[in-house]
């Protein structure tokens, strides 16, 4: 083994690290925002209960007339 050799492998394994701890970052901002995705969603859903219950039944019925 060259000296060159070790050099450049120190090098490759640097970039590799480098690689791996973004990709690592960037999976946990992506989980975060998920999160707070999600958390929305839930209090969407909540709040639409929350109008049924008050008005349970708004749009249950349709009066034609002809």
């Amino acid at each position: 083994m060259d000296i060159m050799d070790i050099a450049g492998l120190s090098m490759g394994m640097s970039q590799a690290k480098v690689v791996t701890d973004v990709s690592t970052a960037m999976l946990a901002k992506s989980l975060d925002m998920m999160e707070t995705i999600g958390d929305g969603m839930a209090e969407l859903i909540q709040r639409s209960m929350m109008e049924n219950s008050v008005t349970p039944n708004l749009g249950g019925n349709i009066d034609i007339m002809v």
